[in-house]
């Protein structure tokens, strides 16, 4: 796929505008953590990281937009951890979520899944580029980014024992993008579910990598989990009822959107429709902006 620069600059705009950020720091907070559950740890920013402490390892979720922001997350990391053995895995490959690793010390074992470090390989540079010409904060922070391979990556799933509490990683298939990645903390319940269950705010689907019918099906097989807690990549934490409400929304927006379809109404016109539909419906969710790719979507996988 060749992503058509123009054309992703302003859906990262659109989604970074969702997330109430566009006009904000890129800056994780310094010395603030949001205890989940005995064993989960939230450092709440853009984007949301997550830090699981066991007795033998600590796993850190996610790094922030560079290294300053890389940083943060391991110095919070550090404080909490209880040994020195350090996990990191990414939820996907966009850059506030995979792009400050370059932080973390060489000990770090890096651990993802095939698909998303294939997608990572090629695309990283491209996603970066996107970043640095949104604003002078973010070229900034992206400035000599380095990565490296990861040494461990898996195809469906991996269990981390950290001592005291298991960590699941596992990919179900393509939804935001090609290679989302779920963490499950089998002890405490708690879900990390990257972009795929967040609170009201609308499905992120940037380019046709994303899939609605992909994230209904992650949606589903998440449902029985039953989760205690979720910690979101975005917004506000939460518990296992967002993913209920995520399902409604996104399958309310399939069905509406295959209407409109019947009824011969093209992917644009139908877009404006659902838009200014959802926006009353849904008064409560974010800026509708991103109502428009998920429609072409819906249209796109229903030829």
């Amino acid at each position: 796929m060749c992503l058509r620069k123009p054309v992703m600059l302003a859906v990262l705009a659109l989604c970074l505008s969702v997330i109430g950020l566009a006009q904000e720091s890129m800056m994780l907070p310094e010395n603030s953590v949001t205890r989940v559950s005995e064993h989960v740890y939230a450092i709440v920013g853009f984007p949301n990281i997550g830090i699981v402490v066991g007795d033998r390892a600590t796993l850190v979720v996610d790094t922030g937009l560079g290294a300053r922001n890389g940083a943060i997350v391991v110095k919070q990391a550090e404080k909490l951890a209880k040994a020195p053995n350090l996990y990191l895995t990414t939820t996907h490959f966009h850059p506030e979520h995979a792009m400050g690793e370059q932080a973390f010390p060489a000990r770090t074992l890096i651990i993802r899944p095939a698909v998303q470090q294939e997608e990572m390989n090629k695309h990283s540079a491209e996603m970066m580029d996107l970043f640095r010409g949104f604003s002078a904060q973010s070229k900034e922070l992206l400035q000599g980014v380095k990565l490296r391979p990861p040494d461990i990556t898996f195809d469906k799933e991996i269990k981390l024992d950290l001592g005291g509490v298991t960590a699941r990683l596992f990919w179900l298939g393509p939804a935001h993008t090609l290679g989302d990645e779920l963490i499950f903390v089998v002890e405490d319940s708690v879900l990390l579910p990257g972009d795929i269950v967040q609170d009201k705010i609308v499905p992120n689907m940037p380019n046709a990598d994303a899939s609605v019918k992909g994230w209904l099906a992650i949606l589903d097989q998440l449902e029985p989990l039953k989760p205690r807690f979720v910690v979101p990549d975005h917004g506000v934490l939460g518990d296992g009822s967002l993913i209920a409400k995520e399902r409604a929304f996104l399958l309310d927006l399939q069905t509406r959107s295959l209407e409109l379809k019947r009824q011969g109404k093209s992917a644009e016109e139908a877009s404006g429709i659902v838009a200014a539909e959802f926006k009353t419906k849904y008064a409560g969710w974010q800026t509708m902006g991103p109502v428009s790719n998920v429609v072409k979507r819906v249209y796109a996988e229903n030829q």
